[in-house]
């Protein structure tokens, strides 16, 4: 007989944010089971993480109750944060302690034995492959070792219900696989208990249970499956001539709920009542395929079922692009160190007007470094830069004059509003003023901002966020955009909405480079560079780069597949 580890009925939760009510939670009511993980999935804003602080006991429901572990989470707060672990967003660690310092600290705040410690220090360490650099402070770790401490410290007593809230943003790859096998073996090994948030749907078919919410409520609870097994016969492949271009025709058409570049071809998803054959019509010189549903259609198709979304392939400039001969970016031998390390270390590559280039690779790989020479804001330490012709040495100042940057941190301020940023960048770039209006009033509406027009920056959620981000960076109408992993943490509807974006600034002849952790989004590359400890490992299309990971055992590999491959081959030469 199995037992449910944590149980919400009827929950609900406001906040009052600059005298705005939000309805965070709104008769939320599900169970989990013990030795199971639990996918929480929604968009953002959904009320994922309000759910979670609510389990941990640090806030009190408005109405309903949450009973964790047998108690009530409200009544027994203390109780439960004693049996449970919770790991937030934004994990606590110290980063002037070293990796042993944490854990002792963490030890300490959670009332850790002194004469147990070594044993589960031992234990843990192995288990995040931390034993080496427990002398390493923590703030010199890469991202996805900075996550794998941040777990073993929330481990450090081992709790029977353990709590992650989106654990794997901002991690690589293979970051991300070594943090799912840790949970996994905590289930299997440990009997844990876990309830984890994620904006990545291929984990949450991982789990053996999901809860999916929108706007404060559950929309279903269940198996992976049953939200991918009703959209068979509404899934299909589309081939033929650019895909970029074949997306956005599709895209527009009635009766498509999803349409995004996978692999070779276009995943084409259809509306229950639509007639395929209809949709079809006027693909001349394309092959159509049916293909079999996953678990992110069924998400997509149930989330748009209810809003639909807006269209924003035929976003242009009010301009042109500034004419500028190809390569618009030219790299040659490219370095940097910081004192002894060296970040970057002698790549090449260009980059054509137009093309979306990706740029991949593993936390630490030198992805961050690159970009801030490229954007003038880190002089390099040798090698040659351009960038629109203009070589960043001599011309930094003429150059980021034609260029958007999105950092791959809100780097606005959170203290003024989303207008006062928007006419903060427009002044700062330098518009004259009738432009200036122009294009503050095409950012409000392009980004569907009026309404959050006088709302605090730092008060929007994380998709708002980032459209604020990406229009300030083109307040200037620049030639190339650099986008710094602009999607981490942001769930898949707004991912989406931000590739249209994309692919329709690369069809006005905007050159585009971007970082990613998502694989998938590497498809709407024309080319990607994969970068290891500095150097670039290869650089070729995403078919190429995928076809020359095949094996015996793996004929069709992913994007992600083939990043693994290529970073572990890697590994083992350099050891």
């Amino acid at each position: 007989m199995t037992v449910d580890i944590l149980a919400a009925d009827n929950l609900s939760r406001r906040f009052v944010v600059e005298g705005r009510s939000i309805q965070a939670l709104d008769g939320v009511s599900f169970s989990i089971r013990q030795g199971c993980v639990t996918g929480l999935i929604g968009p953002d804003g959904a009320g994922k993480t309000t759910l979670m602080r609510l389990a941990a006991g640090l806030l009190v429901p408005d109405g309903g109750s949450i009973r964790v572990l047998g108690l009530d989470a409200t009544r027994d707060a203390l109780k439960v944060q004693a049996a449970l672990g919770y790991m937030p967003q934004r994990f606590g660690l110290y980063e002037d302690l070293t990796v042993q310092e944490n854990l002792d600290l963490y030890a300490d705040l959670q009332g850790v034995p002194m004469d147990q410690r070594a044993q589960r220090y031992q234990a843990l360490t192995r288990m995040t492959a931390l034993a080496e650099f427990t002398n390493r402070l923590a703030g010199n770790l890469s991202g996805g070792m900075k996550q794998k401490l941040g777990l073993a410290c929330t481990l450090v007593r081992a709790p029977s219900l353990l709590l992650l809230d989106e654990p794997t943003v901002g991690v690589d790859p293979v970051s991300r696989r070594e943090l799912w096998a840790i949970i996994e073996r905590l289930v299997k090994d440990e009997g844990m208990s876990v309830l984890l948030s994620t904006a990545y749907l291929d984990e949450a078919e991982r789990c053996d249970d999901v809860v999916l919410m929108h706007e404060g409520r559950v929309l279903m609870q269940g198996n992976p499956s049953d939200l991918s097994a009703p959209m068979g016969g509404r899934t299909w492949a589309v081939r033929g001539g650019r895909l970029r271009d074949l997306q956005a025709r599709l895209a527009g058409k009635p009766g498509v709920v999803d349409a995004q570049v996978q692999g070779d071809h276009v995943r084409l998803v259809m509306r229950q009542d639509a007639d395929a054959s209809a949709q079809f019509s006027g693909l001349e010189g394309c092959s159509v395929e049916a293909v079999k549903p996953r678990f992110e259609d069924g998400y997509v198709d149930l989330l748009r079922s209810r809003a639909e979304s807006r269209s924003h392939e035929g976003m242009t400039f009010s301009h042109p692009v500034t004419e500028s001969v190809s390569p618009v970016i030219h790299v040659e031998n490219l370095r940097r160190n910081f004192g002894d390390f060296w970040a970057v270390d002698g790549i090449s590559f260009e980059v054509n007007r137009g093309e979306i280039f990706g740029l991949l690779g593993a936390n630490g790989a030198g992805k961050s470094t690159t970009f801030r020479m490229l954007c003038g804001l880190l002089p390099a330490s040798s090698g040659s830069l351009r960038v629109t012709g203009l070589d960043l040495r001599h011309a930094a100042s003429v150059a980021r004059a034609r260029i958007g940057y999105m950092s791959q941190k809100f780097s606005l301020y959170g203290n003024l509003s989303v207008m006062q940023n928007l006419v903060f960048f427009a002044s700062a770039y330098g518009l004259p003023k009738k432009l200036r209006g122009e294009r503050i009033g095409w950012s409000l509406s392009e980004f569907e901002l009026e309404k959050h027009a006088d709302q605090l920056s730092g008060s929007l959620s994380l998709g708002y966020k980032q459209r604020l981000a990406m229009a300030c960076s083109l307040m200037h109408q620049p030639d190339i955009l650099f986008l710094d992993e602009p999607t981490s943490g942001v769930d898949p509807l707004a991912r989406r909405e931000f590739w249209q974006r994309i692919n329709a600034l690369a069809r006005s002849g905007v050159t585009v480079l971007i970082t990613t952790h998502f694989m998938e989004e590497a498809e709407y590359c024309d080319r990607i560079a994969i970068m290891a400890a500095g150097r670039i490992l290869t650089l070729d299309e995403p078919a190429i780069i995928k076809a020359h990971a095949k094996t015996t055992d793996n004929p069709e590999p992913s994007m992600e597949d083939a990043f693994i491959h290529l970073v572990e081959d890697a590994g083992r030469e350099a050891a």
